[in-house]
């Protein structure tokens, strides 16, 4: 019996190759020191999934800059107070403020913690006509949007970005993004953006006020009657309201955020990606490394947190294993010494699991460069400690 001609197996696509802004990297290790004193750096974004140590990094990353002699702003979008404390700042706002004892040779240090409400009202106060102004901002729609409405953060980030980069107050702007995928969000608000301002609801709202009177015709009228049955007369009005008062900033808004996204893909910009040495984070390194890549966005490496690499290896895992086994019955020192060797042979295991990890990681994204940051034994809260992290980002 014949058989048909055999069809060869489907390759699975490859990701994008990353953007790696390699003149910071040598031999696949990341060098921080090289990425800071870079003066065409202006932006560093650090992104990663929660809890992998990002806003430390961050400030860390910014102490070092500003001890190097670098004019320095770190902008969190974390909702977490972390950074102010240990920078020692009873509190992070919308404002950036100085932080005492950090800078040298020239170089100075300002931290600020992003409010998207407070920045979009600035936003409106100052593309808008002080009457114009005071109808927005007092407007209910404005206010539940403003506060609360989804991606509005991530718009926000955008803008406050913008505005920091064109004050021309620093020389290196750091941002620490928000801890979870959505920390990327900000590479679609323009995009975004601008399909919300060019949908049909939108302007079918604005037709009233772009329109003569004949544009509320009774197809018109039907609609808003539905709309009115489900959000209610009212909230119909304010968003109407709103949306009319609102569209002489879409444009500029947009064009603003387009701009800013622009400024993200200049080589004047590099993207950290932050990670912990475990399955769960570096696979989210993996896709915040693809999206970059897929973006075209600069990468200047990855920065594992946490990493176990300061175990001693003149004892093997197996070696330890055995002779606690050994020596756990003993008298006298020897069962003291197998606690010992047990904790051992505990911490080798978990610097074998983390350095596969890192490897996996390389053999799949081999053009990122890495550096390992070890994990201290207690929790950062001042300067002295993000100084003993960015000596340690640096080595």
């Amino acid at each position: 019996m014949s058989r048909g001609p055999r069809t060869a197996p489907k390759r699975r696509p490859q990701p994008p190759r990353p953007r790696v802004v390699t003149p910071h990297a040598a031999e696949g290790r990341l060098d921080v020191d090289a990425l800071i004193a870079d003066r065409s750096v202006q932006i560093v974004v650090c992104c990663g999934s929660g809890g992998v140590g990002k806003t430390t990094t961050s400030a860390a990353l910014a102490m070092r800059a500003a001890e190097a002699g670098r004019t320095v702003c770190v902008l969190t979008i974390d909702p977490a107070r972390r950074l102010a404390q240990s920078m020692g700042l009873t509190e992070l706002d919308n404002t950036p403020r100085t932080v005492v004892g950090a800078g040298a040779n020239g170089g100075s240090l300002d931290a600020m913690m992003l409010d998207m409400k407070r920045t979009f009202d600035e936003v409106v106060e100052a593309h808008a006509s002080p009457e114009k102004a005071a109808q927005i901002l007092a407007n209910p729609f404005y206010q539940a949007l403003s506060s609360s409405f989804a991606g509005t953060q991530e718009y926000m980030a955008m803008e406050k970005l913008g505005q920091l980069h064109a004050q021309g107050d620093w020389d290196l702007i750091i941002v620490d993004t928000p801890p979870s995928r959505s920390a990327l969000d900000f590479l679609d608000a323009p995009e975004r953006l601008s399909s919300m301002l060019d949908g049909r609801f939108i302007k079918l709202l604005l037709a009233p006020a772009r329109g003569p009177a004949r544009l509320l015709s009774a197809g018109f009228g039907l609609v808003t009657s539905a709309i009115n049955k489900i959000l209610g007369a009212q909230t119909l009005t304010d968003v109407q309201t709103f949306v009319a008062a609102f569209d002489t900033l879409f444009g500029g808004f947009r064009q603003r955020a387009e701009a800013t996204y622009a400024l993200l893909k200049a080589p004047g910009t590099a993207f950290l990606v932050v990670a912990a040495p475990e399955p769960a984070a570096m696979r989210e390194a993996s896709y915040f490394v693809e999206r970059l890549a897929g973006d075209q966005m600069p990468l200047a490496g990855l920065v594992v947190n946490r990493v176990h690499d300061d175990v001693a290896d003149l004892i093997d895992l197996d070696d330890a294993r055995a002779a606690a086994r050994r020596l756990a019955g003993g008298e006298g020192v020897a069962p003291q010494v197998a606690e010992l060797l047990a904790v051992h042979a505990e911490r080798v295991a978990i610097a074998g699991r983390e350095r596969r990890e890192r490897e996996g990681f390389s053999r799949s994204h081999p053009g990122v460069p890495q550096i390992p940051v070890t994990a201290l034994s207690a929790d950062v809260h001042d300067l002295d400690g993000l100084r003993q992290i960015g000596g340690l980002l640096a080595r």
